[in-house]
């Protein structure tokens, strides 16, 4: 195949430091499939990606309706970045209905490449418009490029097998052909890419295919196309890189801890979104030691997972919010029983059944306290798709050292959305240990609550050891013995017991890594998501001479020993988060420091000149005082 740099002959390409282009359509548009190849060939060029993927809450809505409208968003770059953008440069439309959801997003002079082929009175009207947008004013101040996508895929695949209906299904590709163009993206990847997914139908794999060209070959020969652009590669550390999403970096670093560790993971799971995909891609690691089990429900699969680290293994269960609520009396027994469990909850936009495809970080309090009586566990929180490995592995890590269940917070943009990740060297991962308690000797009686002094850790003891027998359940145990017991004082003792097991953890954790300076005006805390906007946000202040720092917590539970020093070292603490103000809320009460709240609760992600903006105002109100 000859080159894309070698076809692009009409224009010298114009070069751009960065781009953000938005896909939008219907749910059968194909519109994640378009992004997902766009980004995967962008990887495969060197620039530095972020990506977020917006999915209808809706199943099967109508088709041409709004609550049916499916994005994908994608910021490329020859810098580092770290979100996927505010707003988009370039807007593709496929009927109406995406164009009114997301024609207020499109940044003033971008480019809307608009598909006239559904703008019917049916279509303009499910999309809720009263008049044709294209006439009434509604698109000036946007370069419009106005495309019958379906009619030039139809006549791109006038010789093709397939029906009608199935030839418009790959305007899609059509309308990817037109970008790659645009953008000087190369088209073999993706070539590559279909071929192996209609491995079987080679039909579809010749008629997407000669969709794609063909979008190519129009913006290359049409007068409406004046423009090419090129974005250069990125500068980035030397090594082997590939493109991760939130939920995979999870599945690996589970995997990784796994190998570490010598051990086998079990993962006892129901499907939920946004969770389920972890189910599917562990699955597919047999070959590692890794079992799956689709349980009947939340409880069965949370139990299922306390069996497997009763019996020596590495239990992990996976959900979203509903799900953790039907899991907490068991989450509540391994507490009790002291036994290593992980809990990946991604987050979604509640109450209730909610809003399952949007984000939100609301499960904080829940992840805290959300079990009856006094039942401590460490929380940890992934903060981008590619820390979301470090994350698993860190949780692995406690939970085996400390024998405590540990829960991991991620949420529904950073499960979907995608960055570039350096693959770590194997070598250099931190070790694992795993203390297994040995055959007792003969006469000697197992004492299954004897702790290290150091961890307060109780003995890990695998069915079927001669020597080791000894009870368990959710019923209080005396000390050391393991015996049920009554007692107030042995009770106040283990309940004291379990809670400082649970802040030992502490005593790993590294200072605090901050943005910036350690002291200034203002410190800009941050958990989970938000911390590629505020990093965006905050540096662009540095820049401007203010003396803001940003610091990112992925310990929630325990919280670093030096965080309330740090927080004292500013005049004024802000935390952004996707919730009404949570971990705000528990820093007031540990620390007695006025955090203030930035909270954002619309099922979207923090934008970074929101949280800028914000930011800009707490400085000014700081100026203000001086000035008083």
């Amino acid at each position: 195949m000859t080159s894309q740099t070698e076809t692009h002959t009409r224009t010298t390409p114009t070069r751009l430091r960065r781009v953000v282009i938005r896909f939008a359509g219907d749910s059968g548009d194909g519109m994640q499939l378009t992004g997902d190849q766009f980004t995967r060939t962008t990887a495969l060029m060197g620039n530095d990606i972020a990506t977020f993927p917006d999915f209808p809450a809706e199943i099967r809505a109508p088709a041409g309706t709004l609550p049916g409208v499916s994005a994908f968003q994608l910021r490329f770059s020859s810098f580092d970045i770290h979100t996927p953008g505010d707003a988009p440069d370039v807007l593709v439309a496929m009927n109406p209905a995406a164009l009114k959801m997301h024609l207020k997003e499109l940044r003033r002079d971008g480019i809307l490449l608009l598909n006239t082929a559904s703008f019917g009175a049916l279509d303009l009207k499910k999309a809720k418009y009263d008049k044709d947008p294209r006439s009434d004013g509604t698109l000036d101040g946007w370069r419009v490029i106005e495309v019958d996508l379906e009619a030039r895929t139809r006549e791109a695949l006038a010789q093709s097998p397939l029906d009608t209906r199935a030839k418009d299904r790959c305007k899609n590709m059509y309308a990817l052909g037109i970008l790659y163009w645009m953008f000087h993206r190369d088209m073999a990847p993706t070539e590559k890419a279909i071929a192996q997914k209609f491995a079987k139908k080679p039909e579809l794999v010749a008629a997407n295919l000669a969709a794609m060209k063909a979008g190519y070959a129009y913006a290359e020969t049409t007068e409406i196309f004046q423009t090419a652009y090129r974005v250069p590669p990125a500068p980035m550390r030397p090594g082997t890189y590939r493109n991760i999403m939130g939920n995979q970096a999870l599945c690996l670093g589970l995997v990784a801890a796994a190998q570490q560790a010598g051990i086998e993971l079990f993962l006892g799971s129901y499907p939920i979104t946004p969770a389920s995909d972890i189910l599917h891609q562990l699955s597919t690691y047999k070959h590692l030691g890794v079992v799956t089990f689709q349980a009947e429900d939340e409880i069965a699969a949370v139990a299922s997972a306390i069996g497997a680290s009763y019996a020596g293994s590495l239990g992990v269960t996976s959900t979203s919010g509903p799900g953790m609520a039907l899991k907490a009396e068991a989450i509540g027994l391994a507490v009790m029983a002291e036994l290593p469990l992980v809990v990946l909850n991604v987050q979604r936009a509640g109450p209730s059944t909610g809003m399952p495809t949007k984000t939100q970080q609301a499960d904080l309090l829940q992840a805290m306290y959300c079990r009856n009586g006094e039942s401590p566990v460490c929380v940890l929180a992934a903060s981008t798709p590619a820390d979301a490995f470090d994350t698993a592995y860190e949780a692995v890590r406690i939970a085996l050292r400390y024998m405590v269940p540990v829960v991991v917070l991620s949420d529904g943009y950073i499960a979907n959305g995608s960055e570039p990740w350096l693959l770590p060297d194997v070598a250099q991962l931190p070790p694992i240990a795993v203390r297994y308690a040995p055959a007792g000797a003969p006469g000697e009686k197992f004492q299954p609550y004897a702790r290290d002094p150091k961890t307060l850790a109780r003995p890990w003891a695998r069915p079927g050891t001669p020597g080791l027998v000894h009870r368990i359940g959710g019923l209080e145990k005396q000390d050391v013995t393991g015996n049920i017991s009554y007692d107030p004082d042995n009770h106040q003792h283990m309940v004291d017991t379990r809670a400082q097991k649970v802040a030992n953890i502490a005593d790993d954790l590294p200072p605090t890594a901050t943005l910036g300076e350690r002291t200034g005006d203002l410190l800009v805390l941050g958990w989970g998501s938000p911390r590629g906007a505020i990093t965006a946000a905050v540096g662009r202040l540095q820049r401007q001479g203010h003396r803001v720092s940003a610091a990112f917590l992925r310990h929630l539970n325990p919280l670093p020993k030096d965080l309330g020093d740090l927080m004292r070292g500013f005049r004024r603490v802000v935390l952004p988060e996707l919730n009404k103000g949570q971990l705000a809320l528990l820093l007031r009460a540990r620390f007695l420091i006025d955090v203030q709240s930035h909270s954002q609760v619309n099922g979207q992600p923090f934008k970074s000149h929101e949280i800028e903006n914000h930011l800009s105002r707490v400085l000014a109100e700081l100026q203000e005082e001086v000035r008083r």
